[in-house]
């Protein structure tokens, strides 16, 4: 698997794990997840995504019950900016709240050092310069290695990249939904990481004619062809599938499918 590295000195495999689905309830679900999470780490995955959104924290505590103490090379990345207020979620990227919540993130992994924090999204309600400003103190307290936006525009991330040096982008993309192309272009442009999520549903779950052919002719599944295509369309992409089942996580790590020229030509890269 060939890596990237995030910021231009954090290096991680470029096929990643996303947390999200992994469930967190005590009982043989939880015990699952911890075997899931483990088991994406035997396989060589060197950066895991979560966020405090997941669970209300439940999800970063599970990680840290099921990997701390951390590999040497892996990479937790989480994400704040979106709390919870009695039933309901909201933004909030007050400087004083992002301050409270990557402190709580840095208790849930066990961790001193967040290597990449990433805002989950963008507060409205808050000048984006208070929001990165209160994340570069971090990053200069120590706290923060590198900082991420999530779903984000190329306009966005230019004004963000005037405030701070900005390491990664996660937003929704895959081989059917390619909304964010032009993010994505000023992310390969700038070299900066790009972390698409819900990487393999279109390809899994409404494969085209094109797709269900080229993962005929190659005996692999269309979610393969999927990630396979990501992986060839840029460099800085970093897919980050997710799964709560060891059999599918298998398939997505299995031996990498390598795309002809052709094939990319026939799924419209």
């Amino acid at each position: 698997m060939n890596e990237f590295a995030i910021g231009g000195d954090l290096t991680v495999c470029r096929l990643g794990f996303g947390a999200m689905h992994l469930p967190t309830e005590a009982g043989p679900a939880r015990e699952n997840a911890i075997a899931v999470a483990r088991r994406a780490v035997e396989l060589g995955v060197t950066l895991i995504d979560t966020a405090h959104l997941y669970g209300g924290g439940a999800n970063e505590e599970l990680l840290a019950e099921a990997l701390h103490p951390y590999p040497d090379d892996l990479v937790v990345t989480t994400k704040v900016g979106v709390v919870r207020t009695g039933d309901d979620w909201k933004y909030d990227a007050r400087p004083e709240s992002l301050r409270v919540q990557v402190d709580d993130g840095l208790r849930r992994l066990r961790v001193e050092r967040i290597e990449l924090l990433q805002l989950h999204r963008i507060d409205p309600e808050t000048p984006l310069a208070d929001q990165l400003g209160a994340l570069r103190d971090l990053r200069d307290a120590g706290k923060i290695g590198r900082i991420g936006l999530s779903e984000i525009t190329v306009d966005e991330l230019a004004r963000a990249r005037e405030i701070v040096d900005i390491a990664s982008v996660q937003n929704r993309y895959s081989l059917l939904d390619r909304e964010h192309e032009a993010v994505l272009e000023a992310c390969e442009a700038a070299g900066i990481a790009f972390l698409p999520w819900r990487p393999v549903l279109g390809a899994a779950s409404g494969a085209t004619n094109e797709i269900a052919a080229v993962a005929a002719e190659l005996g692999v599944t269309t979610a393969q062809v999927g990630l396979a295509w990501l992986l060839a369309r840029s460099p800085v992409i970093l897919p980050i599938p997710g799964t709560a089942k060891i059999a599918h996580l298998e398939e997505n790590f299995a031996a990498e499918v390598k795309l002809t020229d052709e094939h990319l030509r026939l799924l419209g890269n």
